[in-house]
């Protein structure tokens, strides 16, 4: 993650991203989040010791509960940058403040000049059981009939790689093949934990693990994801491998003069942080199924998409102009998106609705500030999904000022009048 930060700071994504744009999307109830302006550089100088401080082990308890709160704020400040893997890496980091990371070859333990051969079970498992349920439940999320049977988004994504070579021009445009990586990407999510947690199959599934993620990284512009699972995955290996490793290490630092007394096991003195732990568990199992809650086709009302381990499931594309209104006098004139949006914002907002009803309030509340009255903001949006015809996407009759956001049903989202059959997740 320190390296993560460091490729974002030279790619110029933190000025991009967080300091040109002129209105920043909020999570709803975080809307209180926001960058600091050039101030928001220290944020990430700030976000990238505190990993570096994890990675080593120094101050441990005070660097990994920094990074959680730095690296989630940074996560928090623009809707327009969610990924999943950045929503993994706040669950890891917050899980890993109640782990005693630092009980082994760490600089906390060569300070104290004590660590331990052993840490409870659950320590172990918590962060297996974690990695599990972003695989198993990536693959549940897959048993739907646009993945499956239609091969999308796929189908659309896959012969855009013509540049690719040998494959580019030949193989990805082949049919088969999109239903092909359909398939096994369903297959390979549902599997990889099980693969991973027995012994006789680790190996293999492992190997499945780095050929799949480096495949991808080759096909989709992705970051650090792929690099964070394949590294993450190696916990599942036996104690005896990370011992040898550390063993090499320790071999290779003897300089540092790193001498320890090694205890057997490290014992909790509050018995209350394994509860806490497995209630953080039971939330992560639950919480992704919340899309129950509400009617309407998911992958078009988006409400309880995110969050729940859904990954590259649709292609969406949006039109979406706003319409400022005077309520009395019907008086009325367009906005140029352009004069509040960055390029990337616009084309996020064009198609998610929670996006579409917060800039309109922005757009009401700027008007009204600038003088207009009685101010009504509607919208003409139309949205293509997975390769389908674009439709109409809001009721164009809704004003949108007067709507708030909440958790409650968007009941002005249009009707889908399709069916994408949901066997999974």
């Amino acid at each position: 993650m320190c390296l993560s930060i460091i490729r974002f700071w030279y790619n110029g994504w933190i000025d991009k991203l967080y300091i040109a744009p002129k209105f920043f999307f909020s999570f709803y109830g975080f809307d209180w989040i926001k960058p600091f302006g050039s101030y928001t550089y220290l944020l990430f100088i700030f976000c990238g010791l505190s990993a570096l401080f994890v990675a080593f082990g120094y101050k441990y308890r005070i660097a990994i509960i920094s990074f959680f709160l730095s690296f989630t704020y940074i996560e928090l400040m623009d809707k327009t940058t969610y990924l999943n893997h950045y929503y993994f890496v706040s669950l890891v980091s917050f899980l890993m403040i109640f782990l005693p990371a630092n009980a082994t070859f760490s600089i906390d333990s060569n300070n104290k000049g004590i660590e331990y051969a052993k840490v409870p079970n659950w320590t172990i498992d918590s962060i297996k059981f974690l990695l599990g349920i972003v695989y198993f439940y990536a693959g549940l999320a897959k048993l739907n009939s646009d993945w499956l049977f239609r091969a999308q988004p796929l189908k659309i994504w896959l012969p855009s790689k013509y540049d690719l070579p040998l494959i580019g021009n030949n193989v990805m445009q082949q049919e088969w093949f999109h239903f092909a990586m359909s398939w096994s990407g369903a297959i390979y999510d549902l599997c990889i934990p099980f693969l991973l947690l027995f012994k006789r199959t680790r190996t293999i599934g492992f190997f499945l693990v780095v050929v799949f993620h480096v495949f991808t990284r080759i096909l989709f512009p992705i970051g650090m994801f792929p690099y964070i699972m394949i590294v993450a995955t190696m916990i599942f290996f036996e104690p005896s491998f990370h011992e040898r490793v550390i063993s090499m290490l320790k071999s290779r630092i003897s300089f540092l003069n790193y001498k320890v007394q090694v205890k057997e096991a490290f014992q909790y003195k509050n018995q209350v942080i394994p509860k806490l732990v497995a209630v953080f568990v039971l939330i992560q199992l639950l919480f992704p199924w919340r899309y129950l809650l509400y009617p309407g086709e998911l992958f078009w009302t988006e409400q309880g998409y995110r969050f729940s381990w859904r990954v590259m499931l649709m292609e969406k594309a949006g039109y979406s102009n706003f319409k400022i209104v005077d309520g009395k006098t019907k008086q009325f004139f367009y906005v140029d998106n352009k004069d509040f949006l960055t390029s990337f914002q616009e084309k996020q907002m064009s198609f998610q609705p929670d996006f579409i009803l917060e800039y309109a309030h922005f757009l009401g509340d700027h008007f009204t500030k600038d003088g207009h009255q009685n101010v009504e903001v509607y919208v003409e949006s139309y949205v293509a999904l997975n390769g389908r015809p674009s439709r109409l996407y809001i009721d164009p009759k809704v004003d949108l000022y007067k709507q708030k956001e909440s958790f409650k049903h968007k009941d002005w989202i249009l009707p889908f009048n399709d069916e994408i059959e949901i066997k999974g997740l």
